[in-house]
């Protein structure tokens, strides 16, 4: 294996990924000026997600618990999201969005759509076979990730979505 072509590819990745979030960022932020980038991520993942808290926001995004509990708060006082509990669970805290919540959720999945539109061009020039082989290979080294995560006592949970 040529460790070249190797920082060639983690360079690669790390150059596509930069270019995606600026080009994104300016539309993102036009569309949803009242909002950071951590809060909307943050609403859509409440957005598809039934009985979301802190613990499973936190999971999904890498953060503590107290980042995330200064988002939702904000979020909370913004008017974009609600805190609820279940009958049976007076203990845990659950988050659902409000109206505006769901405007909100609604304009940033336009946003998605766009974007894939306008990237749509690359995709179409990728056989299938491709595609299958490099989500095979993200995969595979999400994997290799995950467990050098854990040998080093940290704890984040695997939340690919290459599965």
């Amino acid at each position: 294996m040529n460790m070249n072509k190797a920082e060639h590819i983690i360079k690669g990745f790390s150059d596509v990924y930069n270019k995606m979030v600026s080009l994104n960022k300016f539309k993102m932020e036009d569309s949803l000026k009242e909002y950071t980038s951590s809060e909307v991520h943050c609403i859509e993942y409440i957005g598809e997600n039934v009985d979301s808290n802190v613990t499973k926001l936190a999971e999904s995004f890498y953060m503590t618990r107290g980042a995330i509990s200064k988002i939702t708060k904000k979020l909370i006082k913004k008017g974009a999201i609600e805190s609820y509990q279940k009958p049976d669970n007076k203990k845990e805290i659950y988050f659902r969005l409000t109206k505006q919540g769901q405007e909100t959720y609604k304009i940033h999945e336009g946003l998605h759509k766009e974007f894939q539109q306008r990237d749509k061009v690359v995709f179409d020039q990728v056989t299938e076979e491709q595609l299958d082989m490099m989500l095979n290979f993200m995969k595979k080294y999400s994997r290799h990730l995950d467990a050098e995560i854990k040998k080093q006592g940290l704890e984040i949970k695997d939340q690919s979505d290459f599965e």
